[in-house]
Order: structure tokens, then sequence, then C-alpha cells
């Protein structure tokens, strides 16, 4: 409050847990008393706006007759709910709150656009994050010129990256270095606010272990024939071939068949029975293995996935397992995680849906049934558990196939490395694919 009370803009960078939300109110509770704005917007992940409204109740009586909130991800589509927010804009004084920012890291993209369209319109403006900076500096460009393009003093990205940004002459579009970062520290200095839960609170430990599996034989002869098809076709130059590859194997791991149409390809169940999936029952012996009557969040990369799993789990025991993923309604989220709190085992949703706005510290333990290669939102996600209120430590597990890309992928996350960029960089410096083939296979050096 302090540092930003004088301030028309401002960027609170402060961990999970260590009370953005409640500082961001405190914020438009000043500016409301000196009558400076008279309304609030509240940007948020369309996942934290189902559940925003009852945070807000918890420190602030008839918040709604001052503060409205809204999705980002609605941004990109509604052009009616971009329309109604211009309207109260231009109608009231408002406060506009960017929570999780990064969501609007992308200065292409449309909801960045219509949020900075929108933000013009709004004398004072705060940026809410934890992870400010998810892959490197050009991250904060976005963000920061949603606040004011003169802090950073550029009115472009074009500008932005000609004083700061190295491009790989090889590799159009790829960043190799980031140039005068002390620059921009210096210039948004005045305006942030950063802390981190180490310097607030201590939390228990988070204590990691790995379960591996072996895939079938006829899983192993569909890996290596895609394997070696699909590495064929990679190009450094079309970073949708690697995808592809990546995309293609992860899928054989976790119990599909693939049937090609082209470039693209559909994932077909491989296991009717889902209990024959290798995979799955990695999982049982996971979740077999956790103290008794405990509760375990499970994350999952692919729908069908989920519903595989809640298939499995409520067949043992009915009602056990309750599904969170972004195919169902945000009233029926609502009503799970209800569920998953009071009586039900098991939340068994996927990492994209689970990774903003869940506060789940009265469970204690984390199944990740495959991953991807995104560190930032892996830890986010870990998060969900991991935060103020935990008072037991927490288990995370990874399931893990022996011999695949899974290995590579785990290795990358403890490196805090994007497994694309790993790839590239391969591709760059070997001249063969035999360095690819090994890490396919996840074989390491």
């Amino acid at each position: 409050m302090e540092k930003l009370r004088d301030l028309k803009v401002g960027a609170l960078y402060m961990d999970m847990s260590t009370g953005k939300t409640r500082t961001g109110l405190e914020l438009i509770k000043l500016r409301l008393d000196a009558g400076k704005v008279t309304h609030a917007i509240w940007l948020c992940p369309c996942n934290t706006a189902g559940k925003l409204p009852e945070l807000l109740s918890e420190h602030v009586e008839g918040w709604e007759q001052y503060i409205t909130v809204v999705g980002i991800e609605s941004l990109s589509t509604s052009v009616r709910l971009n329309s109604a927010l211009r309207e109260i804009a231009k109608r009231e004084r408002v406060f506009l709150v960017v929570d999780e920012s990064t969501l609007v890291k992308n200065p292409q993209a449309l909801r960045t656009k219509n949020i900075t369209t929108l933000a013009e319109l709004c004398p004072y403006r705060i940026i809410l994050s934890g992870t400010p900076i998810t892959k490197c500096e050009a991250d904060l460009f976005a963000q920061w010129y949603i606040l004011d393009w003169r802090i950073l003093g550029y009115r472009s990205f074009w500008s932005f990256s000609a004083n700061h940004l190295e491009y790989d002459e090889a590799r159009p579009g790829r960043v190799r270095r980031v140039l005068n970062t002390d620059y921009l520290a210096e210039k948004i200095a005045p305006y942030t606010f950063e802390i981190n839960r180490a310097d607030c609170f201590e939390l228990p430990p988070k204590e990691y272990r790995t379960s591996y599996f072996w895939m079938t034989s006829e899983q192993d002869e569909a890996y290596e024939s895609a394997s070696e098809s699909l590495l064929q076709e990679v190009d450094e130059l079309r970073p949708e071939t690697i995808y592809r590859l990546f995309g293609a194997l992860q899928a054989i791991t976790s119990g599909f068949y693939l049937r090609f149409h082209g470039e693209h390809f559909e994932r077909l169940n491989a296991f009717p029975d889902p209990l024959k999936n290798p995979r799955i029952q990695a999982l049982l012996d996971v979740l077999d293995g956790l103290p008794a009557g405990e509760k375990a969040v499970i994350n999952c990369k692919f729908t069908p996935e989920i519903e595989a799993i809640l298939q499995v789990l409520n067949d043992r025991e009915p009602g056990c397992a309750v599904p969170f993923y972004g195919a169902i309604s945000p009233k029926q989220r609502s009503d799970n995680l209800f569920k998953f709190e009071n009586h039900a085992r098991y939340l068994v949703a996927n990492k994209a849906c689970s990774q903003y706005g869940l506060n789940l510290q009265y469970c204690h333990n984390m199944v990740f049934y495959n991953n991807d290669w995104d560190y930032a939102t892996r830890v986010q996600a870990e998060d969900r558990l991991h935060r103020y209120g935990q008072t037991h430590p927490v288990r995370i597990v990874d399931i893990l196939c022996n011999n695949t890309i899974d290995i590579a992928i785990q290795s990358c996350l403890s490196r805090k490395e994007g497994l694309l960029d790993r790839f590239k960089r391969d591709l760059n410096t070997t001249a063969s694919k035999d360095t690819l083939r090994r890490m396919i296979h996840g074989v390491k050096g």
C-alpha cells in the first residue's frame, strides 16, 4: 500500500498466498474513498472468475456494487463483453485490475489488444502476478504497455525488440538473447512491489517421487514406428513438426493409437478396458500407496484420460472421484470442488484448468498422470496445494513411462527448461538425429 498508494499504475508481483487480492482491494478502496474512481473492473483467469466473488466476499461486504469481475480469456472472442466493459469505462471512472497478467503477455493476441484498448479508458490500473516472466523478459512488454507505455518508453513491440531482443538468424522469431535487462529493471522498479512466500511465512516441504511403468508390446511397436516416421519430418524452422512429434509420442504412452490424416493425427483409445492400460495401472498403484483416506488431485493432459480414470475409480468406489476440466460448466466445476472438499477423495483435472484460482490446501497429494513441458504452469498447479494454510508436507508423484519421451520431459522440468527449446538446440548442434533418438527413448547423454 505504501509503495503504490500515490501512483496511478503499478504491479504487484507477489507469490501465491501473499495477499495480492487483499492489496488490490485496499488500493481500490483508497481511490473510492478519495473520489478518484467510481468503479473497478477486475480481470482474472476464467477459472478464477467463478471463485473470486466468494473470496471478495470474505474481505468486503457489498463489493458487487462497485466491482465487475470478468474472465480474461472471454475478452478474446466476445464482442458484446468487450463493448460492455468499454461502456462501463466511459460511464464511470474505472480502476482496472489485470489479475494473472501473464495471460496478456503476447502483444499480438486479440485479448491483449482488447484489454489495452480498455485500459486506455481507465485512469487507474494495476497488474497482479506471481510469475510475471515465464519465458524471457519479452513477456514484460505487453503487461507494462497496458499500464502505461511511457514506463518502458516504447510505443511498439518492434521498438522494444530493437533495443532488447537478439533473434537467432537461423530460426526466425526465436529469441537468442535479451539485452539491456538492467534498463528494464530500473524502469519498472518505482512501480513494482515484489515479495515471495519465504519472506512472509514458512510452508511444509514438497516431497517428490516418481512411479515408472512399461508399455505393452503393441504400444512399443507403435511408439517405434511413430518416432522414426515423425522424426524424419522434424524441421527446426517449423515448430509445428516438433509439437506433432511430441504430441504423438505422448499420446501413445498414455494409451492411444494414432490415425494419421496428412500432417494431422487422430487419437483413438487403444484400451477399451481402461484397467488394461499400463499408465492407469501405475496410477492405481500410486493411489493405493497413499495413507488411508487421504485426498489427491490427479492432473491429466488429455480429456479422454480424465473420463477413463473417473470410470475406473468410481467403479472401485462409487462417488470417490469428480472431474474438473474445461468441458464441464463453471457451476458443475464449483459443485465438484465442494464434493472434493467434503467427501470425494479424488479430483481428476487437466492442468490448464487447475493451475489458476484453486485453494486446495486441505489436500496433501498431487499426481501428475502425465506432463507437458511448461515449467511455469507445472509450478502453479503444484502450488494450488502448497500454499498458505497447508499444514502437511505435500507429496507430488510423477508417473513416467520407461525409455520414452516422458523421461526427457521430466529432465527438462527439473532443469526449468522447455523441451521444445532443448530439441531445437540439439537440432542446431548435431549433424545427425541420433541425439534426438536418444532423447525420445529416455537415454541420457
